[in-house]
């Protein structure tokens, strides 16, 4: 007769031990706060197809201080989900390869973190001229 070992269950929280995970975890749950944006931005543009009375409503909703919090914390969260996006990007892409040398994915990352800002300065230029 066989003596079994019995069945150890793994500890709930096996995630929290290793860095690693700690930021995959945290870039997850910044994930809800780039939904809750695009939502306020599809607000938004609803509001603007249904006129201009309702477009200044939203946009007198966005000055409310509660709203400017929630922007900045919104900003912080989908920042931090930016940055560890183009940290993730050059790990799961084929290796780029520039005049036969392969790129290092440090170059990647800071590349897709600059165009990310460039984008988003001259999507905020764009916004405020007009």
């Amino acid at each position: 007769m066989t003596v079994r070992k019995p069945y150890v269950r793994p500890m709930a929280s096996w995630w929290r031990r290793n860095p690693f995970f700690m930021r995959y975890m945290l870039r997850e749950l910044t994930a809800p706060f780039v939904a809750i944006y695009a939502l306020i931005l599809l607000v938004g543009l609803v509001s603007l197809s249904q006129g201009e009375a309702a477009y200044n409503t939203w946009l007198s909703a966005l000055t409310h201080p509660a709203s400017i919090v929630l922007h900045w914390l919104l900003l912080v969260a989908i920042t931090y989900h930016a940055i560890t996006l183009w940290q993730v990007i050059p790990k799961t892409m084929p290796p780029v390869k520039l005049a036969g040398r392969a790129l290092p994915e440090r170059a990647v990352t800071v590349f897709g973190c600059l165009a990310t800002l460039a984008v988003s300065i001259a999507a905020f230029l764009l916004v405020k001229l007009l």
